[in-house]
């Protein structure tokens, strides 16, 4: 028998109810601080999500051997997850490397 407890599925749900939530709050984080890289993290996000209800529905049929396909569809979603967020992170990493004045541009700056 594949059935899941109460308590793992309230931490399965609520893991997807949290992750929405944070995409929301990157999103709007972008536009408070007009950095639209921000929003580039809430789109990366977006294939961990689609991996987690994967793992939701399967469990929620019984890990029927018919949708197995969605194992693979989450495993796959997981990797492009990954890799759309390293890549979310280093375009923040480049847009506050850029928006910050060096040291050498503040002291022509002040003279």
């Amino acid at each position: 028998m594949h059935v899941l407890s109460i308590p793992t599925w309230i931490i399965h749900i609520s893991s997807v109810i949290e992750w929405i939530a944070a995409i929301w709050l990157i999103w709007i984080y972008g536009e408070l601080t007009e950095n639209r890289s921000w929003w580039g993290l809430s789109f990366a996000m977006l294939p961990a999500l689609i991996s987690a209800m994967c793992a939701c529905t399967w469990h929620y049929f019984d890990n029927s051997e018919s949708l197995e396909w969605l194992v693979n569809l989450q495993a796959t979603m997981t990797l492009v997850g990954n890799f759309t967020l390293w890549a979310a992170a280093y375009v923040i990493w480049r847009s506050t490397k850029s928006a910050k004045p060096t040291e050498t541009q503040s002291i022509k700056s002040e003279q």
